[in-house]
């Protein structure tokens, strides 16, 4: 098993400081009958006037059962873009250091990479929409710090073979980020078995895709605990809210309507591939693990207004590399997806 240098990885700043301390942080018995003046709270009940926990204990506990992962080695996130941001501010050195990027991919790691002044060197997934790891690995400096992976991949829906990953992970000592956003359509088993194995992989997944909970922006981030810990010293004291945290408990406890809710989407988008085949303007169909399909078309501009024309707004992934006439189409409710072949037809 690889050794993780965190010193090594970790801003020298970031490494040095002290992370603020809440007054949940200071008082940590949490005893139902205790009368709390420390947080300069409103004193009058209204269900919201407390502030949230601010290490979201029963929602780590949740999920440590619900992943088989231990709960110091999970972080919450507003959103799983403020845990990729913990990342770029934890890890990496405005203008100094750089990060590698997969395009066509997810387009915050890039945005995130300019926000925090760090050179994003992009490496174009090859025509298999696969990395291309021996680019990748020359493309390494001395400063860089992670490597971002989608898999499944947004916008292409395919999956990075295991045998590439593996040799990311073995041949590069920074941190190998996993989104996972899209991981619970998939026939692939997460990388999260895998972590024990390579304490600089980190694995990101949401409650936004399977779960239905893109509202209530909750990102999770599991990685070795010294990762964790670095991300807990700068993250915002309560930056999950209270509503965010019951409503995610609640629907976590709904599973099996989850399960229904996954299996009828991954029906639908059979049924989507199945009939894309028979429309004549659709060139090329790209197989996917996610909850949407990338289809390569005559004319993705033509197409797209036609669409939108009829009432119906799907993704152009034409400005991407690779994707030229490109969209990307989520899989809807039943109705919906025949609605949306009913208009293609007619196109």
């Amino acid at each position: 098993m690889k050794k993780l240098l965190i010193e090594k990885l970790v801003r020298e700043n970031v490494l040095k400081m002290d992370s603020y301390a809440s007054a949940r942080d200071e008082f940590k018995q949490g005893a139902d009958d205790m009368i709390f003046l420390d947080a300069n709270e409103n004193p009058f009940e209204t269900g919201l006037n407390r502030y949230p926990d601010p290490k979201q204990k029963p929602l780590k506990k949740v999920f440590s059962n619900l992943k088989s992962i231990a709960e110091n080695n999970i972080i919450f996130g507003n959103g799983s873009d403020e845990l990729l941001d913990l990342l770029f501010r934890g890890f990496c050195e405005p203008n100094r250091d750089s990060v590698i990027t997969l395009p066509p991919t997810y387009g915050m790691y890039d945005v995130l990479a300019n926000l925090n002044a760090v050179k994003n060197k992009e490496i174009t997934l090859d025509s298999n929409f696969q990395p291309a790891v021996s680019s990748m690995l020359n493309a390494v400096e001395k400063n860089t710090k992670i490597i971002f992976l989608c898999s499944p991949n947004n916008p292409t829906g395919n999956s990075f073979s295991e045998a590439s990953i593996i040799e990311i992970l073995n041949n590069f000592n920074g941190l190998v980020l996993i989104d996972e956003a899209y991981i619970d359509f998939s026939s692939k088993k997460s990388w999260l078995e895998k972590m024990v194995h390579y304490p600089n992989l980190v694995i990101l997944q949401t409650v936004s895709k399977a779960y239905g909970m893109a509202g209530i922006r909750l990102g999770i981030l599991y990685a070795d605990q010294k990762i964790i810990s670095v991300l807990n010293k700068i993250k915002p004291p309560y930056n999950i809210n209270e509503l965010t945290q019951q409503k995610a408990l609640e629907r976590i406890s709904d599973l099996e309507n989850t399960k229904i809710e996954i299996l009828k989407i991954l029906e639908s988008r059979l049924f989507l591939e199945t009939e894309f085949a028979k429309i004549p303007f659709i060139q090329k169909i790209f197989r996917s693990d996610a909850n949407f399909i990338l289809i390569k078309v005559d004319d993705a501009n033509k197409r797209y207004d036609q669409l939108i024309q009829k009432g119906i707004v799907v993704r152009n992934r034409s400005n991407q590399q690779n994707c030229e006439n490109c969209l990307r189409i989520t899989v809807g409710t039943a109705e919906e997806n025949n609605k949306l072949i009913e208009i293609m037809n007619g196109l």
